[in-house]
């Protein structure tokens, strides 16, 4: 089978990667950084010159893109996948997108004979490496189980959670959890700081307690050693966070947690710190309390 990846940068590069690894699939790929192309073709796959040359290639097109309007744009403009792929290849997108972009994308594809499956990927760029990352999947059931071994491939877990929407649905609101308890991680970690506590004591405490989570131990990582370099932007979160908030008030459930979030993720940005890890917001606490919250080193 041809497969074709398109995005193949922090999050898409690896798991692009892992399909070389772990299948005898030609790979074609396309990304507009030379770099993360041919930190693929050094591993065996090949390059396209454009979407519209991949996807009229390949059997399968798989897309990891940064944001909704990238996702239209590549999928259904004028030299996109639906306009240049054949009938009958499937196109699944590892994108995070609003439900309502990925039905839009799905009625394009559709028109055009074109199969698809929304597949939104949660773990980071650490379990993209590894191939531990989780995949939520929306589309046909059929489809789904046609293309499981692939997905299988540069994964973890793959949970099939329903129709064309239900991907979006699901990764949205994992992210926006995740991003409220890093929130809470950030200001019970400055209280700790403040308290004059041992921070490393505290985050022994917490990793083996009641109070752990993912959110927590990613963010203490990061804060603890003040390596703020991204693994997830926070300008790629605030997005996140964005269309979750968005997909809340449509569906009529009030906001007492999230909106806060979003404000705090908002000073953040409003600091230069959009490029920065989404672990930054624990750098507003520090910037009103002009109190930095890290370890100490060992003796």
């Amino acid at each position: 089978m041809k497969v074709g990846f398109i995005g193949v940068g922090n999050m898409g590069g690896p798991m692009c990667r892992n399909i070389i690894r772990n299948t005898n699939h030609e790979v074609v790929v396309f990304d507009l950084s030379p770099d993360a192309v041919k930190a693929c073709t050094e591993l065996g796959a090949s390059a396209g010159t454009s979407v519209a040359d991949v996807a009229s290639r390949c059997d399968v097109v798989i897309t990891s893109l940064p944001i909704p309007k990238v996702v239209e744009e590549v999928t259904l403009g004028p030299n996109g996948i639906a306009a240049s792929a054949k009938p009958g290849t499937t196109f699944i997108d590892l994108s995070t997108n609003s439900p309502a972009t990925a039905r839009r994308v799905h009625e394009g594809m559709q028109a055009k004979g074109i199969q698809m499956l929304e597949a939104p990927v949660s773990g980071g760029t650490v379990r993209a490496a590894d191939g531990t990352i989780v995949i939520m999947v929306g589309g046909d059931a059929k489809v789904f189980e046609q293309q499981l071994p692939l997905l299988k491939s540069f994964s973890g877990d793959v949970v099939h959670v329903g129709e064309i929407g239900m991907g979006s649905t699901a990764k949205l609101i994992n992210n926006m959890l995740a991003f409220c308890n890093a929130a809470a991680a950030a200001e019970a970690l400055m209280i700790g700081k403040r308290s004059g506590i041992d921070l490393r004591k505290l985050d022994a405490v917490i990793r083996n307690a009641s109070g752990m989570s993912a959110g927590y131990a990613n963010l203490a990582t990061k804060v603890l050693a003040g390596n703020f370099a991204p693994t997830f932007a926070l300008d790629l979160a605030h997005k996140d966070m964005r269309l979750a908030l968005e997909m809340a008030d449509e569906l009529g459930v009030p906001g007492l947690i999230a909106p806060q979030v979003m404000s705090l993720m908002r000073m953040a940005r409003g600091m230069g710190l959009g490029g920065d890890d989404s672990a930054s917001v624990m750098r507003v606490y520090e910037a009103a309390l002009q109190e930095q919250v890290r370890a100490e080193a060992k003796a």
